[in-house]
């Protein structure tokens, strides 16, 4: 899997990607496989590089009639 830029995420992202990968290294995780599971998370909770929780698309939602 390539690893991109980290450039366009921001600083609150990569905090919280630091954080995650060293709880994952605490878990004796390897280092590559808790980068990749740090960044997958912060992806899924913000919505990926420059965007945050709030401006996530709400197409998702489902309507009940």
């Amino acid at each position: 899997m390539p690893q991109g830029s980290k450039a366009k995420y921001t600083s609150k992202q990569k905090r919280q990607a630091k954080h995650i990968e060293d709880s994952e290294l605490e878990q004796g995780r390897p280092t590559k496989k808790a980068k990749q599971i740090a960044w997958a998370t912060v992806n899924k909770r913000t919505g990926g590089a420059g965007r945050s929780a709030s401006k996530k698309s709400h197409s998702s939602s489902a309507h009940s009639h």
